[in-house]
């Protein structure tokens, strides 16, 4: 379609999509802006799932390629927490070393036919688009092709920064696959992501929260400066709390320095004939997807529509109508992953070794998709229930009021202007905003995490409480506060099958789940 497209940015997503383009029409020119260098490469490994790599793979074989060349794969991920170790079976995932996959997409771009302009960058994007026919922004977070457009043009462009603090190095040490490994120092706790990238690496990723990483003195490195420097400091910290973890093997560092994870919503993705791809125009918490696999699928996506339609508006708004719900969809998965990771201290301390790996495992999942790919997993977490309780989790009794129920599932309904709990059409207890010994209390959840603070101080000092309002993630956070740190008996209310409810009672999020009837939520 464009005679002259030009691409900023150099990296995964824009290397592919210059590649695509080329390759789908060879009258075409394509050039690539990257102001660094060919043999610069910031960061450690990337992680494909095996789900995610078929339409990939379907466009281009340089991935899969790569991965079977020089990639490294495993299927289960676990959780090691107080000399303990728990594992997820049948999660199939892929990790190659970024260099590796840079130099492999660099060398297919340029092959297609593509100018690289490495250490060159790019001229203003009013200047690029008055003279080329496409401009594509695949210049990351930090973007100045979306800079220029949100000049001109609201984008519906949002940021979130995540409290937690990450910082990103690789060891010598090769794990068994994706392990995350949990340490307390003397300052507070910290976790590792780790995989192996390469028969000689591994991906070391470091989460703490605020403040253990001050009470660390981790702080004192200024993340202002140039890319470039590490944070030696916190390297070797790092490697000594871990060094059992890793047998002792050195950290390595590339542009390591601490920083909070920033998620990346945009409702707009283009401007007449400029648009945006990658974390230029979305990110998601890295703990349940790879920004470089999502940019590599808007670049599909956008070189698809870019084929099929007869002009460059409709491919534009096509492509972004394409993409927008897949993204979303990654998005909206990571909320819950993210506020688990902003937790994973607090999890750590509340929760014993397997329930703490099961919380984790269940963030996002519940128990019968986890048997699909792991039924010994939900056999123990079953098993070890049955052997504290006597029988299975939804069948448990629990005290409520003075009242014994036969069961975890209840419903809530408003009769006779009275809000109260329900067990097979019988009434169990009274809810009423005021505590008292023969009810129990109501409390709403906040809309968003920022008011959880404030709901906190709403709970009762003793017995058992009713969770409604807010959002799913809200009312499971209030009720985890309830029942973990606060020892009431909390009950949720939401809509949830008994497939939810059962991971919920297994991972400690609550103690019983009642469905509302009419407006009673």
């Amino acid at each position: 379609m464009g005679d002259s497209i030009v691409v900023v940015g150099g990296g995964p997503g824009g290397l592919f999509l210059a590649t695509l383009l080329a390759r789908q029409d060879s009258t075409a020119t394509v050039t690539v802006y990257e102001r660094n260098r060919r043999s610069d490469a910031f960061g450690f490994g990337v992680v494909f799932s095996d789900a995610t790599l078929r339409e990939i793979d379907a466009a281009d074989s340089v991935l899969r390629d790569g991965l079977k060349d020089h990639g490294t794969h495993w299927d289960r991920i676990e959780v090691r927490s107080d000399g303990e170790s728990y594992g997820f079976a049948g999660n199939g995932m892929a990790a190659i070393h970024r260099k590796t996959l840079l130099r492999l997409l660099q060398d297919n771009a340029e092959a297609a036919g593509v100018d690289v302009r490495y250490s060159t960058v790019a001229p203003p994007v009013a200047e690029l688009a008055a003279g080329h026919d496409l401009v594509v922004g695949a210049d990351g977070t930090s973007s100045t092709v979306r800079a220029h457009l949100e000049e001109h043009t609201d984008l519906g462009h949002s940021v979130t920064t995540a409290e937690a603090k990450f910082i990103w190095f690789a060891t010598e040490h090769i794990f068994d696959g994706l392990t995350f490994v949990h340490r307390r120092s003397e300052h507070g706790n910290f976790a590792v992501h780790g995989y192996p990238i390469s028969d000689e690496l591994s991906t070391f990723i470091v989460e703490t929260d605020h403040e253990t990483w001050e009470r660390a003195g981790l702080d004192q490195f200024d993340v202002t400066q140039p890319p470039g420097p590490s944070d030696d400091r916190s390297k070797a910290y790092l490697a000594d709390l871990f060094a059992d973890d890793i047998d002792g093997a050195s950290l390595v560092a590339n542009n390591s320095r601490w920083g909070n994870f920033r998620t990346r919503r945009t409702t707009t993705w283009f401007r007449d004939n400029v648009a945006l791809l990658g974390d230029a125009v979305h990110t998601a918490h890295f703990s349940v997807g790879s920004g470089t696999k999502m940019a590599m699928e808007d670049a599909i996506e956008l070189a698809r529509q870019i084929g099929l339609q007869r002009d460059l508006p409709t491919a534009l708004a096509a492509y972004q109508d394409a993409r927008t719900p897949a993204v979303a969809h990654i998005q909206d998965a990571a909320v819950p992953s993210l506020a688990w990771w902003e937790r994973f201290g607090q999890y750590q301390r509340d929760l014993d070794p397997f329930t703490f790996a099961f919380h984790f495992f269940s963030r996002s999942i519940a128990v019968d998709r986890i048997a699909r790919r792991d039924p010994g997993l939900v056999a123990t977490a079953r098993a070890r229930w049955a052997e504290q309780h006597g029988t299975d989790a939804l069948h448990t009794p629990l005290d409520l009021a003075g009242r014994r129920t036969t069961g975890r599932v209840l419903g809530l309904a408003v009769k006779d202007g009275r809000t109260q709990l329900f067990e097979a059409g019988s009434p169990v207890a009274a809810v009423s905003t005021a505590a008292g010994d023969d009810t129990v209390t109501l409390v709403d959840a906040p809309d968003d995490e920022a008011g959880l603070a404030k709901a906190a101080h709403s709970l009762p000092d003793r017995g058992a409480v009713v969770i409604t309002g807010g959002t799913p993630l809200t009312r499971t956070l209030l009720s985890e506060e309830a029942r973990l740190r606060r020892g009431l008996v909390s009950v949720v209310v939401d809509n949830l099958s008994d497939a939810e409810i059962e991971t919920a009672l297994l991972a400690g999020r609550v103690d019983a789940v009642a469905r509302p009837e009419g407006d009673a939520l």
